[in-house]
């Protein structure tokens, strides 16, 4: 209990990071928008399930990636938890900009012919995998849940954790953004969110930054 105690901060603070991080529209994001507007719900929450199942992989090679580098390399924890601060200030500082921009949403399934709905999870799956920004991303969002020394179960549970978000979010998207209301409605709250999500990254970056555990 005292060891739960001790890493359940970090590890509920990435789970904000994550969660946090798929409220703004990414490539994902718009792929499942865009595909439940135009191929149909059920279309849509195949490629969610694909963008989870990416999901549930990049964070299972990251906290394997990362645990392996921490077992040879103790001191290494310093030097990600700094390169993931600054990622997540880069962060802050994007969805700042993206607050202030008059940009609207903008939701397209990709081009091509209609396709079965497991292409559909495996196109899912490979938007994902495929996100140059994937790594850097679940870097910093492992490095906020585990501390020096941490047990290999804490990882576990970060990736089961991330990964059921990540489905559920999805698909609730892929669920809302069936209907052209919805996305008019997410594009007036844009700004709030954006602001919000600016706020929350520039703590997150800065907490990583200056941790010394």
């Amino acid at each position: 209990m005292d060891q739960l105690s001790s890493y359940l901060p970090g590890i509920l603070l990435a789970y904000s990071a994550f969660l946090l991080g798929i409220i703004s529209p990414g490539p994902n994001i718009l792929a499942v928008m865009g595909t439940s507007l135009s191929a149909g719900r059920k279309e849509g929450i195949a490629l969610a399930t694909g963008v989870a199942v990416g999901s549930l992989t990049w964070a299972t090679l990251t906290v394997l990636g990362l645990s392996a580098v921490l077992a040879t390399y103790a001191s290494a924890l310093t030097a990600i938890k700094i390169a993931g601060g600054f990622y997540l200030l880069w962060l802050a500082y994007k969805s700042f900009k993206a607050a202030r921009a008059d940009s609207v949403i903008a939701a397209d399934e990709p081009q091509g012919e209609r396709i079965s709905r497991s292409g559909y999870i495996l196109r899912g799956y490979l938007i994902q995998m495929t996100n140059p920004k994937a790594a850097l991303s679940w870097i910093a969002i492992v490095a906020l849940g585990m501390q020096q020394g941490a047990p290999l179960w804490v990882g576990a549970v970060i990736i089961a954790g991330t990964f059921v978000l990540s489905l559920l979010i999805h698909v609730t998207y892929a669920i809302l953004f069936s209907s052209p209301a919805a996305i008019r409605t997410y594009a007036k709250a844009r700004r709030t969110i954006q602001m919000a999500l600016g706020c929350f990254f520039a703590f997150a970056g800065a907490k990583l930054i200056f941790s010394r555990t």
